[in-house]
């Protein structure tokens, strides 16, 4: 089949340039091609009594499906050039907090509304965290919630459904270019198209790393982010949660002068596990509905490693670490703070009589077998730092779970509107290496769409 526009990936990238399309009223015809499930059918099989850990599912319904990887996440949309990518480099600083607000608008407008707007504009808390060696960055951030996210998306699809093509559980094995525009090929036969978006996000780092290489489009070598997940009582950072919600913190570490951040915060949250090219790490998510809080605060600390030449392959390293957690968990490890500083294991006992009650079922173990010793002292100093301003963040029950890993696409090269050196063919969102969330990720198929509006007149 022909179509004017194919997009390949549905994540929050694929989706917000659909609607572009859907509400353009042209009368395109659009294409979207998916890896894995629908929305409705996306359903995780650990259910916490039967089964408690990932079986690796051919295809993981928690990355792959309608709404990406963002769509269990627990629905932050952070409106800042701060942090989240560099997609104001490619567009103008004013131009993304303009798209990034626009579908804030969308995701108000389509059940979100009544969510809360939160800002860190005129806290007190960045004092605190400067008068201890931290650094709260500038944000506003849109919490929907898990589940007021997936409320949003199930709008949206069935707003888009009868004006998009949308093709699930197919697999895109090849994109070529030919004379008039591009073809890919799926295991259920090709198609053709005029313009081709690709939005593969995270999870899709290897195979855009196979299609840049097969059209010659350059890359450059990109991070990996790699650390663990904490587990607090929510009562802890209750302080920055009740007003933040989200908060991005910035420490520089004294021994290494590493940089270590936190992120995703989710305040009465769940720990969860993720397959990524079936490597099981950890993750989290938060609900906007009460009746499903937890008792428990959750947030990642990562370290980003950036490598040089001759080593290239930094999503290598990163998969080399969580496998090793693999191999010595069964999956995911967790280990309890006091633990871990005073060299020792914990055990199903340890951590059975801890004050924190774990939220997810993950094997005792031994972090610092796990991870590199530089990067896991940046994150115990981390610990430190943020028990300054959030006293009980340092207790010896506090939860470490590993590991978590954020993978990214090598960054490929694209000009101003987001094309590659092939003209026609786009690349946004997170699979881009450009974007590394989902207001971003979203503000970038927004920018793409428009620009193929544009061009079709």
């Amino acid at each position: 089949m022909h179509y004017d526009v194919i997009i390949i990936g549905a994540g929050p990238g694929g989706i917000y340039s659909s609607y572009e399309f859907a509400k353009s009223g042209k009368n395109l015809k659009v294409g979207v091609f998916e890896l894995g499930n629908p929305l409705e059918k996306r359903k995780c099989p650990i259910d916490g009594v039967n089964v408690k850990s990932c079986v690796k599912c051919k295809t993981c319904a928690i990355m792959s499906g309608f709404g990406g990887a963002g769509a269990f996440s627990d629905g932050k949309y952070n409106i800042t050039n701060r942090f989240g990518g560099t997609l104001y480099e490619y567009i103008g600083k004013e131009h993304a907090l303009e798209l990034m607000r626009y579908v804030d608008d969308i995701n108000t407008s389509h059940g979100g509304a009544g969510t809360k707007l939160y800002s860190t504009a005129n806290t007190k808390i960045k004092k605190a965290c400067l008068e201890n060696g931290l650094h709260l960055l500038d944000a506003q951030v849109r919490h929907l919630g898990t589940d007021i996210n997936y409320i949003v998306l199930e709008n949206l699809y069935n707003e888009l459904k009868d004006k998009i093509d949308f093709h699930f559980n197919t697999a895109v094995n090849a994109v070529r270019k030919t004379e008039n525009g591009y073809e890919i090929e799926t295991e259920n036969g090709t198609h053709t198209c005029r313009y081709c978006v690709v939005s593969v996000g995270r999870s899709g780092s290897k195979w855009m790393e196979q299609v840049c290489s097969s059209l010659n489009i350059k890359t450059l070598s990109n991070r990996v982010d790699i650390g663990v997940r904490v587990e607090i009582p929510a009562v802890i950072f209750s302080s920055l949660t009740d007003e933040l919600y989200e908060s991005k913190i910035v420490y520089r570490t004294e021994k290494f002068e590493d940089l270590v951040r936190t992120f995703c915060m989710n305040p009465h949250g769940v720990v969860v596990t993720e397959n990524t090219n079936g490597i099981v790490t950890v993750n989290g998510h938060s609900y906007e509905d009460e009746s499903r809080h937890t008792e428990n605060t959750n947030f990642a600390l990562l370290v980003s490693k950036h490598f040089s030449l001759p080593f290239k392959d930094s999503n290598g390293y990163g998969e080399s670490i969580a496998r090793l957690s693999n191999m010595l968990g069964g999956g995911v490890m967790v280990q309890r703070f006091g633990d871990l500083t005073r060299g020792r294991r914990s055990t199903e006992s340890r951590i059975r009589e801890s004050y924190v009650t774990p939220t997810l079922s993950a094997t005792p173990g031994d972090l610092s077998l796990v991870i590199p010793k530089r990067i896991l002292d940046g994150i115990i100093e981390m610990i430190y730092a943020l028990d300054k301003i959030a006293p009980g963040t340092a207790n010896d029950d506090t939860l470490l779970y590993g590991v978590e890993v954020k993978f990214y696409n090598m960054e490929v090269a694209l000009d101003n509107d987001l094309q590659t050196s092939c003209e026609g063919l786009y690349v946004i969102g997170d699979g881009s290496g450009v974007t590394h969330s989902l207001s971003h990720a979203s503000a970038s198929g927004v920018y793409v769409a428009r620009h193929i509006l544009s061009k079709i007149g």
